[in-house]
């Protein structure tokens, strides 16, 4: 039996982050990997890599991003984003379900830990094409982000496991982590079946990243409901409750919210599985147009808010729809705002020169139901108010019975163009109660001793909504948390160790 101070379940952000502040504390660390080396890094690289991090202005900015230019910051009003107002707003959006304390520690964390990501290689950059809008001489970003890491979330994994490989964290490929058992006298031994050839591994900690349940058909039906084992998976393909099942099996309690996930308008032709050599299939700027199922008719208020904090709700939504199947529907005044997402290679995109030869090419749409409700819909736009995409600018419609409440302009200037969307899940919002320390609780709300957990598989954090860019920063956060505490667990974890778990 190998024994290893610190063994991870997990390859992604919240996982790698928690292996080097493992190491930095000096422990012997192992990290497993269900996935083959090539499709490494969980949902975090399926992610367009944003983290919402609070910041004073761009003094604090500029930290984060050194090799900010000075003409950037001279065309662009980054504004504040401070620790109440992120905080504020998670809770917010979980309709202040979500546990205060850990929202407390993410918020309060997100800069220091995003300034020590940087130290591990990691880069952050403006989200200038996704997250700004020209106004004027200056771009403007809106929703409460600003940052992400260049190179996206395939970025972020890859410099994250080249830091780890650097200092030693062992990284096995492969290794599918079946079972946890407490050992006699503390630790953990760990049953893996794949690269490790079935032997068994034993850690004085354990540190559960390993994502949550999003690509597990079967729970799928059973916790979010009826019909969403018809969605597609947005992610990984490996993400499929193992470290929740093995946790709660050991005593974990249960926490979050189960029935309730994040998923998004996502491209009707999609692959069932996230391909990592094909991204951007989601399609999130549907505040820009209008949105209509097959019975031509519009189901959302598609300017209620920023994208950021609306968009995680927008796969539930269509999945609802006859067919599970939706249009967003634009025009020339904003088709040009949209940024890569909508302009994929494999994107289904529909283009006509009037609104009835776009209706025929509507599969399945009710043609004339169509062409009313967007006559009814140009017909209600407030033309009083200036369009201003940066800001909720309350250009909006009256008497209708969907409204849009922002950002609504007439859909009049051909060429029209529809793209076809049905639900994508990104991820679920249930799984384990950890307290302020990462440290998974039981029933009673007692620590389990050398038993941590990270990332998506964390409960508490999401209720019914999510905003854009938190995710990532609560695994890297409760991940490097984890690590760190994990490490203080082994009487050996000040002395050298070499990579295969022995003392030197």
């Amino acid at each position: 039996m190998k024994h290893f101070d610190v063994i991870i379940i997990g390859g992604g952000n919240a996982a790698l982050c928690a292996a080097l502040a493992a190491r930095e504390g000096g422990a012997s660390v192992l990290l497993l990997e269900r996935a083959p080396r090539e499709n490494r890094g969980g949902n975090s690289s399926f992610s367009g890599g944003a983290f919402r991090v609070a910041y004073d202005g761009i003094d604090q900015l500029r930290q984060l991003m050194p090799d900010l230019m000075p003409e950037e910051m001279a065309r662009s009003d980054f504004g504040t984003y401070p620790e109440d107002q992120y905080y504020n707003e998670l809770a917010a959006q979980s309709q202040y379900r979500a546990d205060a304390d850990l929202l407390e520690t993410v918020t309060g964390e997100s800069l220091p830990t995003l300034l020590w990501m940087t130290r591990q290689g990691v880069r952050f950059v403006p989200i200038f094409g996704r997250q700004a809008f020209k106004i004027g001489e200056r771009f403007k970003f809106w929703g409460g982000l600003t940052v992400e890491v260049s190179g996206g979330g395939l970025g972020l994994t890859e410099a994250l496991f080249h830091k780890a490989e650097s200092m030693g964290v062992t990284c096995v490929y492969g290794a599918r982590a079946r079972g946890l058992e407490r050992r006699a006298g503390g630790g953990w031994n760990i049953a893996v079946d794949g690269a490790t050839e079935n032997e068994p591994l034993s850690a004085d900690a354990v540190i559960l990243a390993c994502g949550g349940f999003h690509a597990n058909l079967q729970w799928r039906a059973q916790y979010l409901g009826p019909g969403w084992d018809l969605a597609k998976v947005r992610g990984s393909k490996f993400n499929t409750g193992d470290g929740i099942d093995m946790a709660l099996s050991a005593g974990a309690a249960a926490h979050g919210h189960w029935s309730g996930c994040h998923a998004v308008f996502y491209d009707l032709n999609a692959a069932p599985f996230g391909d990592i050599n094909v991204l951007n299939q989601q399609k999130n700027y549907f505040t820009l147009g209008v949105v209509v199922n097959a019975d031509g008719k519009r189901f959302i208020d598609e300017g209620a808010d920023f994208r950021n904090y609306t968009y995680s709700g927008m796969g539930a939504k269509v999945l609802q729809q006859p067919g599970a199947v939706a249009w967003q529907i634009f025009d020339q005044k904003t088709i040009s705002l949209l940024p890569d997402e909508y302009r994929g290679r494999y994107t289904t995109r529909l283009e006509a020169g009037s609104l009835a030869e776009l209706a025929q090419k509507l599969d399945g749409i009710d043609a004339p139901a169509f062409i009313e409700t967007i006559d009814s819909f140009n017909r209600a736009v407030n033309p009083d108010i200036a369009f201003n995409p940066a800001i909720k600018d309350g250009k909006g419609t009256t008497g209708l019975d969907v409204p849009k409440s922002n950002w609504a302009l007439p859909l009049d200037a051909p060429p029209f163009v529809a793209y076809a969307v049905t639900c994508g899940i990104t991820c679920t919002f249930g799984g384990l109660k950890v307290d302020t320390s990462a440290q998974v609780l039981d029933h009673d709300d007692r620590p389990i001793a050398g038993l941590y957990a990270a990332g998506e598989l964390v409960g508490g954090l999401y209720y019914g909504k999510y905003a854009g860019g938190s995710g990532l920063t609560s695994g890297a956060v409760l991940g490097r948390i984890a690590g760190g505490a994990a490490a203080l667990r082994s009487p050996a974890s000040h002395r050298s160790t070499n990579i295969d778990g022995r003392q030197q």
